[in-house]
């Protein structure tokens, strides 16, 4: 497909984070944050959350661009939960919550999901995925975890750590796609707009 005749990207998330990833792909795309509700009735396994709730994301903003008949998208749904001991640990609500949650994290490996959801919204056509990444913690003292609560880093991320920033240095090691752990896994989202005819490379 050339490249005037590509659907425009959109990026159904806020994230900077997720933007940074997708603009580092050389992706000419716009930012549409879902507005859709992140809260999941019914009880399901940290995959189908994850997916769930990227596929829902998607869906809002395809949803809300539907009016725009003469014009092709490819809308980018993304979501990331950190599981620990099969509890899925969420943004923590204030400081405490994230001393909790680094507390429990340190000197242990929790997996890290992150759930995709394309949308071709010229054929209504989906594409749905994850990808699951181990991540194991140093041992972290409770001065540590104070100073990097400090940082103001972990207010607005899932299980209360950032791994791209001063939270690179809570981490010993991981097993996986590193670039899930940050918010977008990019090989996946290379393969899901290859198959809508995006070539990255």
């Amino acid at each position: 497909m050339s490249k005037a005749n590509q659907p425009s990207i959109v990026l159904a998330s806020a994230s900077a984070r997720r933007k940074e990833l997708l603009a580092g792909l050389g992706l000419t795309f716009t930012v549409q944050p879902s507005v859709a509700s992140e809260v999941v009735e019914e009880r399901v396994a940290p995959e189908e959350f994850v997916t769930i709730l990227a596929q829902r994301k998607a869906r809002d903003v395809a949803f809300s661009l539907a009016d725009n008949e003469d014009e092709a998208y490819l809308i980018i749904g993304s979501d990331t939960v950190v599981v620990l001991d099969g509890e899925i640990l969420g943004k923590p609500e204030h400081e405490e919550e994230a001393f909790r949650m680094l507390s429990r994290l340190a000197g242990r490996t929790h997996t890290v999901y992150t759930g995709l959801c394309v949308i071709d919204t010229a054929t209504g056509r989906e594409k749905v995925g994850f990808r699951a990444t181990n991540v194991t913690m140093r041992e972290l003292t409770p001065d540590r975890i104070r100073r990097y609560i400090a940082t103001g880093e972990p207010m607005d991320k899932a299980g209360a750590y950032g791994i791209q920033g001063y939270g690179a240095t809570l981490v010993s090691h991981l097993e996986g796609d590193y670039f899930s752990v940050v918010g977008l896994p990019v090989a996946l989202v290379s393969d899901f707009l290859e198959e809508f005819g995006v070539k990255l490379l």
